[in-house]
């Protein structure tokens, strides 16, 4: 079963990092992105601009309306996801707490819907 991992961080507290820490949590996500296409499970994945670059569209009596950056105030912004196989919801947990982002922020785990 498909699972979508979605990575939510504060956007301030990402600000706030140095040049090092930055490094750092970079070369963890590509050791966290090895070890997940190496094991079978990666099936997509990336980061996200930061969300003043986000555009929410709707559409209100057949009228497109657009409005610059996210849909709500939030303390945690969408900041990336991964797809991935997993055999159950436990294995995508698993998976998702192994996330870099997970120590500072929180990973949503949702699955991908099955049509027929």
């Amino acid at each position: 079963m498909q699972y979508l991992l979605m990575i939510y961080r504060s956007e301030a507290e990402l600000g706030k990092m140095d040049a090092s820490d930055l490094q750092k949590m970079s070369a963890d996500y590509g050791a966290f992105t090895q070890s997940i296409i190496q094991s079978g499970n990666f099936k997509a994945g990336d980061g996200l601009q930061p969300s003043t670059t986000a555009t929410t569209v709707r559409v209100r009596e057949g009228k497109i309306l657009t409005t610059d950056g996210p849909f709500a105030e939030t303390r945690e912004q969408l900041g990336g996801y991964y797809l991935v196989e997993a055999k159950d919801l436990d294995a995508a947990i698993g998976i998702a707490a192994r996330i870099p982002g997970a120590k500072s922020g929180s990973i949503e785990v949702r699955p991908i819907m099955i049509y027929k």
